[in-house]
């Protein structure tokens, strides 16, 4: 049973959203470190993010220097 194809996908699938949302979590976490408090939405924003995302959040945030470079950062997302 645990061979299958459809459950090989199934627990791919929540393995992957398991590290996404332990990634989200941890970039809040730094976020509100290095940002101060962020909007209901940033966070929601944020968590939505895709890993390939939080893991280029994480590397980014490093240089941040307060809220404003995480605005200028979101904002490069949409455009």
């Amino acid at each position: 049973f645990t061979s299958s194809t459809i459950y090989q996908e199934i627990f791919g699938q929540g393995r992957e959203q398991g590290r996404q949302s332990e990634a989200a979590a941890l970039a809040l976490r730094q976020l509100q470190r290095r940002c101060g408090s962020l909007s209901p939405q940033q966070e929601a924003q944020i968590q939505a993010l895709p890993l390939d995302q939080l893991e280029a959040l994480a590397d980014a945030l490093l240089d941040f220097e307060g809220a404003e470079d995480l605005m200028v950062w979101l904002d490069g997302l949409e455009g």
